[in-house]
């Protein structure tokens, strides 16, 4: 445990579910805060920019700048940029549009196709502009490329059957930004200037925390909230080092492993 000297912790499903704030989690964050224990955010949410998240975070109570939190949008355009990329084909919501400010906008010859989370607002014809402009050249970027997301009222789909319609028809493979892309892990390592063996990924998802964050060196927790459900987790190919009931566990066990 004494290797472990800072975290990497999800949000969806593990400090929040939608508006919901998982009982304990602030008291959680609160606790990391206090012992100078380095953390930070990472989501493959596409819906909301990384200032909007850190604004949700805050209004919960665990006060965040929008730099402790890795969201897909951010670190997206911050690889765009170094690509060299200067247009843009968003598939995502208004407002998380504004991480790629520096970019201009484009339904025809863009640099690359970029696709996020546009829950309802998906129809054909977004999809159908988009695989054309694939099949054409334009590089397809997956955000994320998760199966389904936790609501409360149930699991929704998420964007990842959209990438994978996409691919399909295309015939092409989309780069993926977020997790479990070991890139992302190690955006956020770099930036809170870790080594992975030092570091524990906090999450509820099987695939994109564990799977992904062991993948990126990282020692793992699960949490039974969010979308965990024990019998993807008892099928999956790579088991977590701990299993907390939830983030709220964090501070206990923290002590306990002293």
């Amino acid at each position: 445990m004494n290797r472990i000297r800072g975290f990497l912790i999800d949000l969806d499903g593990v400090i929040y579910v939608e508006n919901q704030l998982i009982p304990g989690a602030k008291t959680a964050i609160d606790f990391l805060r206090s012992e100078n224990i380095p953390h930070r955010f990472l989501t493959n949410t596409t819906i909301r920019s990384r200032a909007l998240l850190a604004e949700k975070l805050t209004r919960f109570g665990i006060a965040t700048r929008p730099e402790e939190v890795f969201s897909t949008c951010a670190v997206a355009a911050h690889w765009a940029k170094n690509q060299g990329m200067r247009k843009l084909h968003l598939l995502l919501p208004t407002e998380p549009q504004t991480d790629f400010s520096e970019f201009e906008l484009a339904d025809e010859n863009p640099d690359a196709v970029i696709i996020g989370d546009l829950g309802s607002g998906f129809t054909f014809d977004i999809l159908n502009r988009a695989f054309q402009l694939v099949k054409a050249g334009a590089p397809l970027v997956a955000l994320q490329k998760n199966r389904f997301w936790q609501t409360l009222d149930g699991i929704s789909l998420d964007v990842g059957a959209f990438v994978a319609a996409l691919e399909y028809a295309a015939e092409v493979r989309a780069t993926l930004i977020g997790k479990p892309s070991v890139a992302y892990f190690q955006a956020a390592l770099d930036d809170m200037g870790l080594a992975a063996t030092d570091v524990a990924m906090i999450g509820d998802d099987i695939e994109t925390d564990i799977r992904g964050g062991a993948d990126a060196g990282l020692r793992t927790i699960l949490v039974r909230t969010g979308k965990y459900a024990a019998d993807d987790a008892a099928r999956a190919a790579v088991a977590p080092d701990w299993i907390l009931n939830s983030i709220a566990d964090l501070t206990t066990w923290l002590r306990d492993e002293e």
